[in-house]
């Protein structure tokens, strides 16, 4: 990941009553509150301090902990929390950067998340990493895609990235977007609209196919570029 610099304060954004964004640095976790218990997608950075203090004025129900997947800008605050669940796939690559004494718990394609009143089901979409998921809540018509669906560059280099695989999963998405309406993306503007996915994945034949052009990114990297359309790929 590139260096953030001095990192600003987290900041919660209220979506509605029941949905939260908080916003790390230029990464976003999502949170959502059932009737029961309430659900975290991912733990940030981890510099801009506490995301346990950042959410407790919410809720005093229980708080789950998903990740969407473990590169390091989506667990840094993971220590503040007793157990994480995430896709078994993801599980050895969270292992070089985990937390010791969290338990981690398993969640497969198909399994589904109640909170009390607001149900999520588990999409397993691998490509930018092994294990990546996507949380759908089909009641509400809303996804929350971690890092996969973007309206700027994806990661796609380094260990467990697959182009192939992306795109395999982009077909996928665009399979149930009759399911929802809007996408709750980890980085950029949110929420996208299904639309997304399809520029996704054009984008994904473009470069495979070798017809995207090669800039250096804003950042060092051992990557280039990609952009089509709005989206794109460090690759």
């Amino acid at each position: 990941m590139p260096d953030m610099g001095t990192p600003q304060p987290l900041e919660v954004r209220k979506i509605d009553e029941t949905t939260y964004s908080i916003e790390d640095n230029g990464v976003r976790c999502m949170f959502f509150i059932g009737n029961e218990r309430a659900l975290l997608v991912d733990t940030g950075f981890g510099q801009a301090g506490s995301l346990k203090a950042a959410i407790a004025p919410l809720t005093s129900k229980p708080v789950m902990l998903v990740i969407t997947h473990a590169d390091p800008d989506h667990i840094g605050n993971i220590q503040e929390f007793d157990a994480v669940y995430m896709h078994p796939s993801e599980m050895s690559y969270y292992a070089q950067n985990a937390v010791e004494g969290l338990e981690v718990r398993p969640l497969w394609e198909g399994d589904t998340i109640d909170i009390g009143g607001r149900v999520f089901d588990v999409v397993h979409i691998p490509g930018h990493t092994n294990g990546s998921i996507a949380l759908l809540d089909k009641a509400n018509r809303v996804i929350a895609t971690g890092d996969t669906i973007s309206a700027g560059p994806v990661f796609m280099f380094g260990e467990g990235r697959s182009i192939l695989a992306y795109m395999a999963s982009m077909h996928k998405l665009i399979g149930m977007k009759a399911l929802f309406d809007s996408i709750y993306p980890a980085h950029g503007p949110s929420p996208l609209q299904g639309g997304q996915i399809d520029k996704a994945l054009a984008a994904a034949e473009k470069l495979v196919a070798g017809e995207l052009a090669a800039v250096d990114p804003p950042f060092p990297i051992p990557a280039k570029m990609y952009m089509d359309d709005g989206v794109g790929f460090f690759y």
